[in-house]
C-alpha cells in the first residue's frame, strides 16, 4: 500500500474565496513594502561593507571558539567561514568577516590588532596572511547589482511565458513571483534575519521554483482549454489544479523535508540561505494556485486555439502522492 499525502482524485473548488485570498495576499505584499521602507532589512556585511581576515594555523578551525573570543570585544556582524585552500593544503584556513564599524568606512588597525591577539590565545599558532576591506561605495554597488539580477530574472520570465502561452499567462505568473519575492523581503524585515547576498541568491531559486510549478499547472490549463472548449473557464482551471494537485504537493513536501534538515542541522552560516527557502517554497506553491491562477481567471484566455499543443505536464500530473 502506497501513501498518498492526496486522494487519488480530488474536486476542490479553489476559486470559491478568491477574492479573499487575493486581498489577503495584497494586503500582506502592503504590510511587506511598508516594513521594507519603515523598519528596513538587516544587511549583512556584503551591503554594509567591513573588513574580511584571513586566518591559517595549524590546528582545525573550531568556529566556536572563534566566536567565543571575538564576542567580548562587540564587533557587532561578524562571519566566521572555515575553507579550503588548495595551494595550502596543511593549513587549516578561515576566513573571519566583520562589518564596518559607526563612522567609519573598515575596521581599524587597533580593532585587527585586538582581534589577533584574542585569536592567538586560542590557538597561539595562528598566523593572518591577509587583511581585506570592502568600503560603503562597493556594497552600494553590490545592492544595485542584486536588485538589477532579481529584476532581469522577473523580467525574462514574462517574456518566456508570453512566448510559450500567452499574455494573461504571462501576467499571471509574473504577478505569483513578485508576490513571492516581497512577501519574502517583508519576513526577513519583519524578522530582522541578517540580508546578504546568500538571500539574494535564494530570492533567484525562489524565482525558478515558484516558475517552474505555475508552469506545469498552466501547461495543464492549456491542454485542458483545448480539450474541454465549451466550459467555463473557472471549471477548467479548478480541473487543471486539481490534476496537479497531487504532483504539486508531493514536490512542495519533499523539498521541505530536506530544507528543514538543512535549517535544523546545517548551522548558522546556511541557516538565512534555508530559512529563505522555506519560506519561498511555502509562498510559491500557495501563488501558483491562488495568485497565478487567479488573475489568470480575472483577465481571461482565448478559446480558439486550432493545434493540439504539447503534453508537457502529463508525464508528471499523475504522480500518486
Amino acid at each position: 500500500m502506497r501513501l498518498r499525502l492526496v486522494p487519488k482524485e480530488t474536486s476542490l473548488d479553489f476559486f470559491k474565496a478568491s477574492k479573499l485570498t487575493l486581498g489577503l495576499s495584497s494586503l500582506a505584499m502592503v504590510a511587506s513594502i511598508v516594513m521594507f521602507f519603515v523598519v528596513g532589512l538587516n544587511f549583512g556585511i556584503d551591503f554594509r561593507g567591513g573588513t574580511t581576515i584571513r586566518t591559517d594555523s595549524e590546528v582545525a578551525v573550531d568556529v566556536a571558539a572563534y566566536r567565543d573570543a571575538l564576542t567580548p570585544l562587540n564587533l557587532g556582524d561578524v562571519s566566521i567561514t572555515e575553507v579550503f585552500d588548495p595551494t595550502n593544503s596543511d593549513q587549516n584556513v578561515a576566513m573571519i568577516r566583520i562589518q564596518a564599524q559607526e563612522g567609519d568606512e573598515s575596521v581599524s588597525s587597533d580593532t585587527i590588532i585586538a582581534m589577533e591577539a584574542a585569536l592567538n590565545e586560542i590557538d597561539p599558532s595562528m598566523t593572518f596572511p591577509s587583511v581585506e576591506s570592502v568600503g560603503p561605495k562597493v556594497s552600494g554597488e553590490l545592492v544595485q547589482t542584486a536588485i538589477l539580477a532579481v529584476i532581469t530574472a522577473i523580467a525574462a520570465v514574462l517574456i518566456y511565458i508570453w512566448l510559450r502561452f500567452e499574455w494573461q499567462f504571462s501576467l499571471g505568473a509574473v504577478a505569483a513571483l513578485v508576490h513571492d519575492v516581497v512577501l519574502t523581503i517583508g519576513i526577513f524585515s519583519l524578522l530582522q534575519i541578517k540580508f546578504d547576498l546568500a538571500i539574494i541568491a535564494a530570492l533567484l531559486t525562489i524565482v525558478g521554483y515558484s516558475l517552474n510549478d505555475t508552469v506545469v499547472v498552466f501547461d495543464r490549463v492549456r491542454e485542458n482549454l483545448r480539450k474541454y472548449k465549451q466550459r467555463e473557464l473557472k471549471d477548467v482551471l479548478n480541473l487543471s489544479i486539481n490534476e496537479t494537485l497531487s504532483r504539486t504537493v508531493m514536490t512542495s513536501v519533499t523539498t521541505l523535508l530536506a530544507l528543514i534538515s538543512l535549517f535544523v542541522l546545517g548551522g548558522d552560516v546556511i541557516r538565512g540561505f534555508v530559512f529563505a527557502m522555506i519560506w519561498g517554497v511555502i509562498v510559491g506553491t500557495y501563488s501558483s494556485v491562488f495568485v497565478a491562477s487567479a488573475i489568470l481567471l480575472r483577465l481571461g484566455v482565448k478559446r480558439d486555439w486550432s493545434k493540439s499543443g504539447p503534453k508537457a505536464s502529463g508525464q508528471y500530473a499523475d504522480i500518486d502522492a
